[in-house]
């Protein structure tokens, strides 16, 4: 069974999430700020850090990543397009390492699927698992991310909006800021979802 502990962090209120179905490693997604409270969190339940997964590469997502990776010698995994960014939106990261739609990451005892869901950012991403959609800035629940910044695009981010909407998937929705939702609550009640195909 897999186990989600969910952090929120920074100024931002960004959602940082440690997974895991092992009794001894697990894998963070999204660490953008506060890297002493997520070593600290990952201490307390007993594990060690496989790897870090990245959403997408703004700064608020971000931020802890280069002091995590040198602290445990994990991998930072994250879409090369996102290496692109102005440096004013992103932070160091140290190296990372390439992800593509369609791959799928075997970590902590977790099956985690590349979903590439530009719009937000050229290079974003969703990770898919048998319980849970971790939906970065794409998906919130009851809306979708920006795509005013640079490297957004809405006609983009509504085809990504469709294919979210299109899987065959019912689980738990956990996105980059605000509250857990589900697909079907998203698929019968977000505008930005139902309207995304239309």
């Amino acid at each position: 069974m897999i186990k989600i502990n969910t952090l929120v962090l920074g100024d931002y209120q960004t959602n940082c999430y440690i997974v895991r179905d092992s009794e001894d490693a697990c894998v963070v997604i999204d660490p953008g700020y506060e890297p002493d409270t997520v070593l600290a969190q990952v201490k307390r339940l007993g594990l060690k850090i496989q790897a870090i997964l990245l959403t997408h590469g703004h700064f608020d997502h971000v931020g802890g990543v280069q002091a995590i990776a040198q602290t445990c010698g994990c991998p930072v995994y994250m879409a090369p397009e996102d290496l692109k960014l102005p440096a004013f939106m992103t932070r160091p990261m140290g190296p990372t390492t390439d992800i593509a739609d369609g791959d799928v990451l075997e970590l902590a005892g977790v099956q985690f699927r590349v979903l590439h869901t530009p719009g937000h950012t050229q290079g974003s991403v969703c990770f898919l698992t048998e319980r849970a959609l971790f939906s970065g800035d794409t998906l919130f629940a009851g809306s979708c991310g920006r795509t005013d910044l640079p490297g957004g695009d809405m006609v983009q981010m509504q085809q990504s909006l469709a294919r979210l909407e299109e899987l065959d998937f019912h689980g738990h929705v956990l996105s980059g800021h605000g509250p857990k939702s589900t697909m079907a609550e998203e698929r019968a009640y977000n505008p930005y979802l139902t309207g995304a195909d239309a």
